[in-house]
């Protein structure tokens, strides 16, 4: 796979653009195999676009996250679990400048942004199986995480343990995913979003030195630092946005040239029929609403990240308000074209080879990352009681 080359000339988005169309020749095949994406991430890592986050100053190319965004989008377009593992290795140089001293971000973002390093995760900090060791000068983590999204092939790990010391109190860390004592496995059977490779991973006294914790000032622990979820949530919102648009767009273009008019029907073809017309009207609104609400959310998020430690605990909450409305709509609408697609499709449009399910299966799996439910709870207590969401790794 030839990667295109990413220079000051070519922006990020024709490159992104350029790759979704290599990726989108093998999609399907990959869908139904599973596993790791090897050359597909080889790609990504050729093509300069893993350092998009990575401000100018340090070897990236200074991306706001409104256009990482839309890189995001143009992956899941065609190819929905390139575009969950690239979003979330920018969530993960999130995580370590928010979390972390200068001292320690600026040298990491300078050796990925010089050997496109991939980041992947080992967080989840639901699971709390991996527990921590302290020692003079150094820890260790030893215990299992599932949910493991990008870890496999990946350079570097954002992994976390607990502290039974304090009290149950999470620590995470940024350690290389080839350290002694870690064991990434093969074992992501979903029926979603197959080559995430959100599999499970084993710590076995994995050192982890005291500088590659992220003490200072910590996970949620300011405004700024408690941004980080509000990213994930409106990486969420894109890749769901996406894959609606791919599959709105691989459903057009089967109704134009393939679908049939059904035999009760006074069209001269499936173009003209008037309920089909309603699917796609109904579609379009659905899509347009998304486009907005995320367009509004990620302004928002770029203006709260520019304000770095000045940003407020209202600005946050406002924030945390814009980014769940878009991620409830680019939910519920992006399942209903999702399932929908059949409607104006027809019957032939089920060929197993086509595998035009694997929309819905992708946007199925994914959606359930954190349920949506509560994020309209969270909306309703604003709405009714002008409470803001609280900080936490969901809100």
């Amino acid at each position: 796979m030839n990667a295109p080359v990413n220079t000051p000339l070519r922006p990020a988005l024709a490159i992104a653009r350029e790759l979704a169309g290599q990726f989108a020749q093998t999609a399907v095949e990959r869908d139904e195999r599973g596993g790791t994406p090897k050359a597909e991430r080889d790609a990504l890592r050729d093509s300069g676009l893993l350092s998009l986050v990575i401000p100018q100053a340090f070897g990236g190319q200074g991306a706001n996250w409104h256009d990482t965004f839309a890189v995001v989008r143009e992956f899941a377009r065609v190819d929905s679990s390139i575009a969950h593992v690239f979003g979330f290795h920018h969530l993960m140089l999130a995580t370590v400048r928010l979390f972390s001293r200068p001292d320690q971000w600026q040298p990491w973002f300078e050796q990925t942004a010089r050997k496109q390093w991939f980041w992947g995760n080992a967080l989840n900090p639901l699971d709390t199986r991996t527990v921590v060791k302290h020692f003079d000068g150094w820890c260790e983590f030893s215990g299992k995480k599932s949910f493991c999204s990008g870890a496999s092939d990946s350079e570097m790990l954002i992994a976390s343990a607990v502290d039974e010391r304090a009290g149950g109190k999470l620590l995470i860390a940024a350690i290389p995913s080839g350290r002694t004592g870690i064991s990434l496995h093969s074992d992501w059977n979903n029926i979603g979003q197959r080559q995430t490779d959100s599999g499970s991973a084993t710590f076995e006294r994995v050192r982890v030195e005291h500088n590659e914790l992220l003490l200072d000032p910590g996970p949620l622990s300011t405004p700024f630092a408690a941004l980080r979820p509000l990213i994930a949530q409106l990486h969420f919102a894109n890749l769901f946005l996406g894959i609606a648009e791919g599959a709105f767009e691989e459903a057009r273009q089967y109704t134009l040239k393939e679908s049939r008019p059904w035999f009760r029907s006074s069209a001269a073809s499936t173009a003209e029929d008037p309920y089909v017309l309603r699917h796609y009207g109904e579609f379009w609104v659905g899509l347009e609403s998304v486009r907005l609400l995320i367009e509004r959310a990620a302004r928002q998020l770029d203006a709260a990240w520019a304000k770095e430690h000045a940003l407020t605990a209202e600005e946050r909450g406002d924030l945390a308000l814009a980014i769940g409305a878009a991620k409830v709509a680019a939910t519920r609408h992006g399942l209903d074209i999702c399932n929908r697609l059949f409607e104006v499709t027809g019957a032939r449009a089920t060929h197993a080879s086509l595998r035009f399910d694997r929309h819905w299966r992708n946007l199925r799996t994914q959606t359930l990352h954190d349920p949506v439910d509560y994020r309209i709870h969270e909306l309703g207590e604003w709405a009714l009681n002008d409470k803001r969401p609280a900080p936490s790794f969901y809100s």
